[in-house]
Formats: C-alpha cells, structure tokens, sequence
C-alpha cells in the first residue's frame, strides 16, 4: 500500500507539472495572437499570475501531504521537504526579480525560471536595447544566468 500511494502522489505531481506547461504554453500563444490589445495583455499577467500561484498551492499541497503522511518513508520526506524549499526559493527569486524590473520603469511584468532558462515577459510593447540590456542585467545579477539562457519576450 505505502508503495502505491507514493505512486499515485508521484503521479498527480508529474500531472500537475504537464498541466503547468501546457497553461504556459496556451498562455504563451494568446498573448502572440493578442499583441493589439492592452487589456487582453492586462488579463494575460492578471491570469498567468492566479494560474501560477494556484499551481504552486497544489505542489506545496502535494508536498505537505507527503511530509504529514505516516506511511511515506525518510527519503520521500527528505525529497519532499528538499523539493518544497527550492520551490520557495524558486517563487522569491522571481518576485524580486519581477519587482526590480518593474522598479526600472517598465509597466508590468512576470518571470518564469526553470533548470536552465529564465523567461521574462515584459509588458511595454518594442523594447529598445538599453532596456533589455537593463532587464538582461537583473536578471544575470539576481540568478548568475547565462546570456543565451535568457529569454525577454515584450507584449504591448
């Protein structure tokens, strides 16, 4: 029984981080086709935002409940509580990130960072270079990432 529930958790996790990329994805793609309206893009942060913060209560759900479970051994609950701190620190590295960028002027804005890239949707339309520079900046300076791995995608 112990060895089922671990993988039916295991399970909804991994479906829970399919259904993430796939909200990204179409997320992604209205903001391509809606380019022309300001509120669309208003909506686009205010939704990206409530669906990001929604799927990270389910994975911090998710975690607790393997951490409170009687039945889950040492290492799933070292696993859990390791995978839940870098979460959190995932979540603080973006909203300081998303916070100094908005800090430099622009409008609005919404961080994504995963194992290698770091994506950075900037509400303000054409970006000159001296404000992605500035956005390239933060970003290298808050996450030690590499040039190539940063992705600035600009919505008006």
């Amino acid at each position: 029984m112990k060895k089922r529930t671990k993988i039916i958790i295991i399970a909804a996790m991994v479906l829970l981080l399919g259904v993430t990329g796939y909200l990204n994805v179409v997320l992604n793609n209205s903001v391509s086709s809606n380019n022309d309206d300001t509120a669309s893009t208003s909506s686009y942060f205010q939704t990206y935002r409530s669906d990001r913060e929604s799927t990270r209560d389910q994975e911090m759900l998710y975690y607790d409940a393997i951490i409170a479970s009687e039945s889950s051994s040492a290492d799933a609950i070292a696993t859990a509580e390791s995978a839940k701190l870098a979460l959190i620190e995932q979540m603080e590295q973006e909203l300081v990130v998303e916070g100094l960028i908005k800090a430099k002027g622009f409008e609005d804005c919404v961080v994504t960072i995963s194992d290698t890239d770091v994506n950075a949707v900037v509400k303000g339309g054409e970006l000159t270079e001296t404000e992605v520079a500035q956005i390239v900046e933060i970003i290298q300076s808050q996450l030690n990432t590499r040039l190539e791995n940063i992705k600035i995608i600009p919505v008006e």
